[in-house]
Order: C-alpha cells, then sequence, then structure tokens
C-alpha cells in the first residue's frame, strides 16, 4: 500500500457547549489538518496522488471554509451576537471538538473522490485527534 500525505496549517476558533474547562469560551488555535490518501496502485507517473491536487481541493475548501472563522455549533448562543457583527462563522451539527473538525475535514477530501483513509487535526502542538472513517 502506499501513501501520500498533505499538511495544512490555518487558523479558526471554536468552543465547546456543555463543557466545564477552558475550552468552553470562546478561543482560537494555529491548526494542522494532515490528510493521508493510500492506493494499492500507483498512477501512470508513479504517484498515489498529486500533491498539488490535494492541495487545490481540500487546502483550497479549508481557506474558504474554516480558516479564521468561528466554528461554533448551529445551537450555540453566541451565534447571533457573531452574526450581527458579521462574524464569519462556519457552523456544524456537532460540538467542534477537534475529533469532530478532524472528520470534518475527512468527509469533505471524500465528498471529493479522494481516497482518504485518515486525518488529524492538531489543536495545539502537543494535542491531535485522528479521524480513520
Amino acid at each position: 500500500m502506499f501513501r501520500v500525505t498533505r499538511e495544512i496549517d490555518f487558523c479558526y476558533g471554536h468552543r465547546l457547549l456543555n463543557y466545564a474547562g477552558k475550552c468552553r469560551n470562546l478561543h482560537g488555535h494555529n491548526g494542522r489538518a494532515v490528510i493521508a490518501i493510500e492506493s494499492a496502485a500507483l498512477d501512470d507517473l508513479g504517484m498515489v496522488m498529486d500533491f498539488s491536487e490535494i492541495k487545490r481541493v481540500v487546502s483550497n475548501w479549508i481557506d474558504e471554509n474554516l480558516d479564521h472563522r468561528m466554528i461554533l455549533h448551529r445551537d450555540d448562543p453566541a451565534r447571533t451576537a457573531l452574526e450581527k457583527l458579521g462574524e464569519p462563522l462556519y457552523l456544524v451539527d456537532t460540538n467542534p471538538t477537534a475529533e469532530n473538525i478532524a472528520k470534518l475535514i475527512f468527509d469533505y477530501a471524500r465528498s471529493q473522490g479522494f481516497p482518504v483513509v485518515e486525518t488529524i487535526l492538531w489543536e495545539t502542538p502537543r494535542c491531535f485527534a485522528t479521524y480513520t472513517g
């Protein structure tokens, strides 16, 4: 099995609903998404997938939808105030944990036909979550 991996850095904010720790407050991260794509065979050029294709599709989607946005649960009470201020939001149906954001990125890459097998979201330099589908 062959595997290629691309790392994508982006900044985002979030908060966790019904959480007793510091992450219940609005805060931000310098995140890093890691997308792993596998194939049993290589294409005619000897590649699993061109790194630039991952960048063109997945990195651009992250830049347009997640980078420098507050990722919030759709029912977050802060939503209304932030929308009134014109703040850029990305709303999700789950608590926007690192685990759920890793799954969000995995699902997007898979929806674009990429044979993604794993996504990792580094929330801090020492903490990450992995989703493998």
